[in-house]
This record gives structure tokens, C-alpha cells and sequence, in this order.
């Protein structure tokens, strides 16, 4: 496939992504009996989204409040050094207010059901988040699709460094650029993008080992997820009998073939997300409801226990 397919490939992936928020309107269940089937399965395989974390103050692509965002391809980020420029200037300022979140009650009732083992074992979660939160929260059994934005990769040698280093790298390379630690909903982007006017004279550093190309170690769009990766989510999908997703509207196959994995098996899957998914029409129960609230009611860690 050329270059130019490609970059349409991973476009109408981004429309799709970034695409206007829709209602739910096929909503059938409730809290109850997502936690009946819960609490009667050997094992429940969880797959997070990004109204995961609105809670925690990290804007989502597709929300009802989310403002519309374009984010890079990597094609551009790989072979256009203005395209990338303009990435790390915008990343520099929105990493700063990011990477300051907390996990909130619905990442902190997963990581409680994971080393309790109730309601029911829970086989693990796959995060389409780069956030970290999950992992904040004492998460173990975790497989982050999308990697994680709290690492930074260079591409020619593939060794990797924190991402506060870098921070501090592009700090020292521009001395003269203020930082905004007051970025609001409208300035701030998913994946700590955020709006910058004046970032063209703006320096990014090398890799410090081999002086190549550093990029963050997350999936871009037109970026294919590892095969191993996706290969242990589908593993964790098979040893599970029910799915729950959480804050995903599983507008982009990454996360929406699980869910038809699971529906092909025969096996329930439970959807909580506020606006419609591309999978309500098979799911067994379906909430239109904040993660941050019902998880630690469904998973009995908190709210109104109506057992």
C-alpha cells in the first residue's frame, strides 16, 4: 500500500474517531443485572476507554462535551518535520497539565476488584488509554493497547526514556517558551495535545544514544497496535466468560473487535458509556452511565449496595 493510501486509511480512521457525538438509544438492563452477570462468571475480562478518564480531567475525542480535534498521523509525525515540530510543541505544553492526574473511583474500583477477586475474578483490563492512570491506581493485570504516553521511544536505535526526561530536554532547548499550567477544556487536546499558537521556532531534542527521532511510545493513527499485543487482549478475551466496557464508545476496530469476539462466543457483554457505541445492538446489558459513579456500585466498592 503507498504512502498516500495509507494517509487515507488513517484519515477516515480519524473522521470516524473524532466524529460527532450521538445519544444512546438502545439502552436495555441495568445496574442489577450487569452485576448478576458479573458475579456469576469464572472470570470477566474489562476494556477501558477514554470516558474512563474524563473523571481525572483527561479530555476524550468523542464525548458530549469533547471539542474537535485533529489529531497527527503517523505518517506525518515519521516524515514530516514540521508536522512533528508542531506535535512536540504542543505536547510540551499539554504533558505538563496531564501527566498531574489522578486516578478516580471507577480506575480505583477496578484495581480493588483485581486483588480482591470479587465480585468475580477478573481476568485483566485492556486500556485503549496512554494516561497511566489504571496503573496509578494499583492495576496490575493491565494490557495498554495503545502503549503509554508516560514513555518515549526513539525510532532508529528503540531504546526508550522517560517522558519527564524529555520534558526536561525540550525545557532546556527552549528556555524562552513559557509554560501554560492553566490550560482549560478549549486549549487542551486527548494524549496531552493542546492549542499553541507560536511554535514554530520551537526545538526538539535527538535521542540522547544515537541522535535519531524520538516519538512517544504510543499507537498513532495509522499506527498498527503490535500483533502480540492484540493477540494476549484476544487471549484474556477467550479465557473470560463475560466482557465490560467502560467509557468506550468502540468507534475504531482496536477496541470494537473484542466486542465482537465476544458476542460471536456466545458470551454477555455488559456496555457502560455515556453515547451511543458501534456495538449497543449486541450487547447484553447496556448503561448509559458515568464510570466514575457505577463501577464501584457494580463491582459492590461503593454507592448504594441494592444486593
Amino acid at each position: 500500500m503507498s504512502s498516500e493510501a495509507i494517509s487515507r486509511f488513517a484519515r477516515s480512521h480519524v473522521r470516524r474517531a473524532t466524529s460527532g457525538w450521538q445519544p444512546s438509544t438502545n439502552l436495555r438492563g441495568d445496574v442489577d443485572q450487569a452485576r448478576e452477570l458479573i458475579s456469576g462468571a469464572a472470570g470477566v475480562v474489562v476494556l477501558t476507554g477514554a470516558g474512563m478518564s474524563t473523571g481525572s480531567g483527561v479530555p476524550d475525542y468523542r464525548g458530549p462535551d469533547s471539542i474537535r480535534a485533529t489529531p497527527i498521523l503517523y505518517h506525518e509525525f515519521r516524515h514530516d518535520p514540521v508536522a512533528r515540530q508542531r506535535y512536540w510543541a504542543r505536547n510540551y505544553q499539554g504533558w505538563a497539565v496531564m501527566s498531574r492526574a489522578q486516578p478516580n473511583e471507577g480506575h480505583r474500583a477496578l484495581s480493588r476488584w483485581e486483588h480482591t477477586g470479587s465480585p468475580s475474578p477478573l481476568v485483566g483490563v485492556i486500556s485503549q488509554n496512554v494516561d497511566g492512570l489504571h496503573e496509578a491506581s494499583g492495576t496490575r493485570q493491565l494490557l495498554t493497547l495503545h502503549g503509554r504516553g508516560a514513555d518515549v521511544i526513539c525510532l532508529d536505535c528503540a531504546r526508550m526514556f522517560p517522558r519527564a526526561d524529555m520534558q526536561q530536554w525540550m525545557a532546556a532547548l527552549n528556555p524562552g517558551v513559557p509554560m501554560n499550567d492553566h490550560l482549560g477544556p478549549a486549549e487542551l487536546r486527548p494524549d496531552a495535545d493542546a492549542e499553541v499558537e507560536n511554535w514554530q521556532g520551537f526545538r526538539v531534542p535527538p535521542c540522547p544514544a544515537c541522535g535519531g527521532m524520538l516519538k512517544p511510545d504510543v499507537i498513532f493513527f495509522g499506527e498498527p497496535v503490535p500483533r502480540g499485543r492484540v493477540a494476549a487482549a484476544f487471549a484474556w478475551c477467550d479465557a473470560a466468560d463475560v466482557l465490560l466496557v467502560a467509557g468506550s464508545s468502540l468507534t475504531v476496530m482496536s477496541g470494537l473487535r473484542f466486542a465482537r469476539h465476544m458476542n460471536k462466543a456466545g458470551k454477555p457483554v455488559i456496555i457502560i458509556n455515556h453515547g451511543a457505541t458501534r456495538a449497543d445492538e449486541f450487547a447484553t446489558v447496556r448503561l448509559d452511565e458515568d464510570t466514575t459513579r457505577v463501577l464501584p456500585e457494580l463491582v459492590g466498592f461503593g454507592g448504594t449496595d441494592r444486593r
